[in-house]
C-alpha cells in the first residue's frame, strides 16, 4: 500500500473519528482537535500499521490514547497554574513565600551592609558568626579578646542601623540606596 492509498483510507474515516472524539471530549471544536492530532500521527507513523489489519480499530486506538496524553497534560498544568484574575489567599501565600523574592531583597540588603563594614570589624565579626570562638579570632588576628569582642559589638549596631528598616518597630521601609 502507497502513502498516498493509506492517507485516503484514514481521511475516510475522519467522520466517525470525529462522532468518536465527541464521545471524549463533548466539545465540538475540541473534537475537531483531537480527530485532526490522530490523522497527523496516523500519517506520520503510517509505517507502523500493518496492512491487513483494523485500520478504523488503530486509529481509535491512536485517538484514545492522545486524548489521555492530552488530558494528563492538562491536569498537570492545572496543578501548577492558576487561571483565576483573582488569586486566593492561600496561593498567594504559596506563590510569594516559595519564590524567594522577599529573601532575596533582604540578603542583598545585609550583603550591602556588610561590604560597608571596615575590614578591623568585619573580619571578626565574620569570623565569630562562622562559628569562631573569640579566643581564635583574636589567636589569628593577633590582637587582644577584648578588642575581639569590642570590634564584633561595633560591627553588630553598624549593621543594625543599615539595616533599620527591617526593625520589628519600624515604621517606613526605606532602602539603603535612598540615603
Amino acid at each position: 500500500m502507497t502513502k498516498i492509498e493509506f492517507n485516503t483510507m484514514v481521511l475516510r474515516q475522519a467522520t466517525s473519528l470525529r462522532s468518536y472524539a465527541l464521545h471524549f471530549t463533548h466539545d465540538a471544536d475540541d473534537a475537531n482537535d483531537l480527530v485532526q492530532d490522530t490523522i497527523l500521527k496516523a500519517i506520520t507513523y503510517y509505517n507502523k500499521f500493518k496492512e491487513g489489519t483494523n485500520l478504523k480499530g488503530w486509529l481509535y486506538t491512536i485517538m484514545k490514547n492522545t486524548f489521555i496524553n492530552n488530558y494528563r497534560r492538562f491536569v498537570k498544568m492545572s496543578t501548577f497554574v492558576t487561571k483565576s484574575d483573582e488569586i486566593s489567599s492561600p496561593n498567594l501565600v504559596y506563590s510569594s513565600t516559595k519564590n524567594q523574592g522577599e529573601a532575596k531583597f533582604v540578603m542583598d540588603d545585609i550583603n550591602r551592609a556588610m561590604g560597608k563594614l571596615p575590614d578591623d570589624y568585619y573580619v571578626p565579626f565574620t569570623m565569630y558568626f562562622e562559628g569562631h570562638k573569640y579566643h581564635e579570632i583574636a589567636d589569628h588576628l593577633d590582637i587582644p579578646i577584648g578588642t575581639v569582642k569590642t570590634r564584633i559589638h561595633v560591627a553588630r549596631k553598624l549593621l543594625k542601623k543599615s539595616l533599620k528598616p527591617y526593625d520589628t518597630g519600624a515604621k517606613k521601609l526605606v532602602f539603603a540606596d535612598e540615603d
